[in-house]
């Protein structure tokens, strides 16, 4: 069941930075996802392909759904219909799938890169090196008058699990250094790349105030998983 209090709290403080709101649904209930939706919600995110292209079939085709997970190149195809942005692109071979199956569906697809800025390990995500190989291959490759594809539209990061409030605004900061440098090095004149999602449900005040635009909050939405 959703606390309809805590989302509005939660929507008045992301809308008052400008950021969105990606309501995290994984494992949750059409029944929640639909209540949200009567209350305004429109972004939601899912970290499996299969259960977030079940819940499309099953829900109003105006949601923007966000893959926050994980992605396996296999499992592009289920959602390259439908999906609006891929949070989660840590690799060139992952990048060009969604940019073949996206074509394939005459659509263009919001892409993330994933960087790595936690002190954890089992986190996935690129480091500056890798994320400016990725973009380099990736300039190369495509195809200029090609409009259809994937897009690459900015960086996403998770910071280390932890109350220590100062080590993740850090890491959030410099995840922040890593997008500002890109888009001079490599999106100086184009407008789509502007995203920098991070945050969730334990943090996202603090991503909110270190200049997120994009935010990932489930269980203080739907409640414990």
């Amino acid at each position: 069941m959703i606390d309809s209090d805590a989302y509005h709290r939660i929507v008045q403080q992301v809308e008052a930075t400008g950021a969105t709101l990606v309501a995290v649904s994984k494992t949750k209930p059409i029944e929640d996802i639909e209540a949200l939706y009567e209350l305004g919600q429109r972004d939601f995110g899912e970290n499996r392909a299969p259960e977030m292209a079940t819940k499309y079939e099953q829900l109003p085709k105006d949601i923007r759904w966000h893959m926050i997970g994980h992605l396996q190149r296999n499992k592009v195809k289920q959602i390259a219909p439908f999906v609006h942005t891929i949070h989660a692109v840590d690799s060139l071979r992952l990048l060009s799938e969604i940019d073949k199956r996206a074509k394939q569906s005459n659509r263009t697809i919001n892409c993330l890169l994933q960087y790595h800025i936690a002190q954890e390990s089992t986190k996935y995500g690129l480091d500056d090196g890798e994320g400016k190989f990725v973009l380099e291959q990736w300039s190369e490759s495509r195809d200029e008058a090609t409009t259809k594809g994937a897009r690459i539209v900015g960086v996403m990061g998770m910071a280390t699990y932890t109350d220590n409030s100062q080590q993740v605004r850090a890491e959030f900061d410099t995840l922040a250094n890593s997008f500002r440098t890109l888009k001079h090095h490599f999106f100086d004149n184009q407008d789509d790349f502007k995203e920098l999602s991070m945050g969730m449900s334990g943090d996202f005040d603090i991503a909110l105030d270190a200049g997120s635009t994009m935010v990932r909050v489930g269980s203080l939405i739907f409640g414990a998983r």
